[in-house]
């Protein structure tokens, strides 16, 4: 019976250290969801667009290297690129196919090229924050690399 108990505790005690590291990997992305939007005027366009509005925690991220567990939406076709789309959810959910919000998404430029793979990858690079391009994603990862380090 006390066998079974430990081996009862060292399962829980394992599936609790499994979900704590993969809300760390989520974390990021609950941190960069910390925005809100308000309504400009855009003279260029014509027309009011919605302008991002970042929250503390979000502000506190800017020129700051980040570690961020996603997936790469290919732009120009399944091959390697050093400029794509990164999202915290797969293709099908993603931003772009209608599942979710702009905060979810950031534009990538890596150091060298990172091969395309559907399966969720770890990226390191600064962060910056976009609310004045319309023509750009609110979220910029420069100088990335494939954290092969992280799992």
């Amino acid at each position: 019976m006390n066998r079974l108990a430990i081996l009862l505790i060292g399962a829980l005690c394992f599936s609790a250290i499994h979900l704590q590291a993969q809300n760390k990997d989520q974390n990021v992305w609950t941190l960069l969801s910390k925005v809100t939007f308000k309504k400009e005027y855009d003279e260029m366009l014509g027309f009011k667009v919605d302008v991002p509005v970042f929250g503390d925690e979000v502000k506190a991220m800017e020129n700051k290297e980040i570690l961020i567990k996603g997936y790469i939406i290919p732009v120009e076709g399944y091959k390697s690129h050093k400029e794509f789309v990164f999202s915290a959810y797969p293709y099908n959910m993603c931003f772009f196919c209608g599942g979710a919000g702009p905060e979810t998404v950031m534009e990538v430029f890596s150091t060298e090229a990172v091969k395309y793979t559907a399966e969720p990858i770890v990226l390191r690079g600064k962060l910056e924050l976009n609310s004045t391009d319309v023509n750009r994603l609110m979220y910029i990862l420069q100088d990335a690399e494939l954290a092969e380090d992280v799992k």
